[in-house]
């Protein structure tokens, strides 16, 4: 961190770096880790700099999607409620908006599986998906005071990027499958200029929408931070994320759709002050048949969320991360409020030997509690109502833990982030403060991004291509 976001922050300021590292949170707690399409595994929320006229909020799902993972390439499921939350003021008791997002996948056309003379592209008899026929498109809807507002359906979500000759074949009006995906011109090439014109949509409010495959943004050595916190210097660490996937739900907001104006007025006031997270939720009740087919019915239940990244991969316990992912934010501390207080990291820490004592530092942290909140540098002072959103004040340039930007910036407070940094390398702040209360001194070992993020929306990188960037070696004769 730099000195002046020290000297203007302090060191129980960037206690907030609970919310940033690990792997962020990616199979985080043993009930999702089993239902990957639904994970949450990171979330970034900002405004756009000096302008603040748009909220950006891009929500992660799917952690560690291998590139070539085929024929079956990773994608949403139809039978999850995605949903992105927005509070305002001290009330998250309530959203302000709440923007939800489901995807529907085609059945696949027919085929005839006897018939030696039928050519089988377009149909689902195909060993390639990509060119069976079928389409993913989602559907956004807004609830706020007024009600529920269409604001875009059957809109295309952006293929995997699985190698040319599939931009070809099966991504090109101009080849035998003329329909797959819709919406894709002729001459496509899986790069930044034909996927935006094809899968970044306007909505009916002037919303900006995109849904698809992008490079994993986070950046941590897992394998050594999972060995009981081995640390690794720089050169040896490794980062772990490194050349997979995720599945992106971006969001481009005016703000103007969410009661303010263009800036924001009274840049101060606690009640401009945005709360971000993002859940999935799936059906009560799920019946599975003979032909391996399922049904699902009842409401719609939370098995995921993310406001702060890492609340519940580094701060909750084993034993309550699955009641944590059911939780909402509101719950946070009347339920749980002791992990907050009393960080069970750190007590493993000492336990396993990569500390001393734990005396100071594993008890009565209200420091992490005073900046979830934003309070002690960031305007808002009234802030109570403390649960795992990420707090956003769109009248500054966003920092984390004031949001968290991708945009490469200075912003208010003369922190400059390069295009490969999330707001400062978050994985170190976290362990240096969670462990030892300073905000710098321990690090992970790995230091920036395996791609330079992108200076437009929707923000993260392309994703890694199935032929020959996936984590496959070429073998020896």
């Amino acid at each position: 961190m730099q000195s002046k976001l020290k000297k203007i922050l302090g060191t129980a300021l960037i206690a907030l770096a609970p919310t940033g590292a690990l792997a962020s949170s990616h199979r985080e707690a043993p009930a999702i880790s089993n239902d990957p399409a639904a994970d949450n595994t990171d979330l970034y929320a900002w405004v756009t700099p000096t302008t603040h006229d748009k909220l950006i909020v891009l929500a992660n799902y799917i952690p560690l999607e291998e590139p070539a993972g085929g024929p079956n390439f990773h994608r949403l499921s139809d039978d999850v409620l995605y949903e992105i939350h927005i509070t305002k003021g001290d009330d998250i008791h309530h959203d302000f908006v709440t923007y939800q997002i489901q995807t529907k996948t085609s059945d696949f056309p027919p085929g005839n599986q006897n018939s030696a003379d039928a050519n089988p592209i377009g149909n689902g008899l195909n060993f390639f998906s990509q060119i069976s026929g079928q389409t993913q498109t989602f559907k956004v809807t807004r609830i706020d005071a007024q009600g529920k507002h269409v604001l875009g359906n059957n809109l295309t979500i952006a293929p995997p990027n699985i190698g040319p000759r599939t931009d070809a074949v099966a991504y090109d009006t101009a080849g035998p499958v003329a329909n797959l995906p819709q919406g894709i011109s002729a001459g496509f090439v899986y790069d930044d200029a034909h996927v935006g014109a094809a899968f970044i949509h306007t909505l009916t409010d002037q919303s900006r929408a995109f849904i698809g495959p992008r490079d994993d943004g986070f950046y941590v050595d897992l394998g050594g931070i999972f060995d009981l916190a081995t640390l690794r210097p720089t050169g040896t660490a490794q980062d772990g994320v490194a050349g997979y996937n995720v599945h992106t739900i971006a969001l481009e907001i005016p703000l103007t759709d969410l009661g303010f104006a263009t800036p924001p007025a009274n840049p101060t006031a606690d009640a401009n002050i945005l709360g971000v997270w993002a859940s999935a939720s799936r059906r009560k009740v799920s019946v599975l048949r003979n032909d391996g087919t399922s049904e699902t019915s009842g409401p719609f239940v939370q098995v995921s969320r993310l406001g702060l990244p890492l609340i519940n991969e580094a701060v909750i316990g084993l034993d309550d991360k699955d009641a944590w992912n059911a939780l909402k934010p509101k719950d946070d501390v009347p339920v749980f409020g002791g992990y907050f207080l009393n960080p069970v990291i750190v007590r493993d820490a000492v336990a396993v030997g990569d500390l001393p004592s734990a005396a100071g530092v594993d008890r009565n942290r209200t420091d992490i509690l005073d900046v979830i909140s934003l309070h002690g540098g960031f305007g808002a002072t009234g802030l109570r109502d403390v649960g795992d959103v990420l707090r956003v004040d769109p009248s500054r340039d966003s920092a984390f833990p004031n949001g968290r930007a991708l945009q490469g910036t200075t912003d208010a407070l003369g922190n400059t982030r390069a295009a490969d940094q999330e707001n400062g390398d978050v994985s170190d702040i976290l362990l240096s403060v969670l462990l030892t209360k300073a905000p710098s001194g321990i690090s992970d070992g790995v230091n920036h991004n395996d791609k330079p993020f992108l200076t437009t929306f929707p923000f993260l990188a392309l994703p890694f291509r199935g032929l020959d960037q996936g984590h496959g070696k070429p073998t020896a004769p």
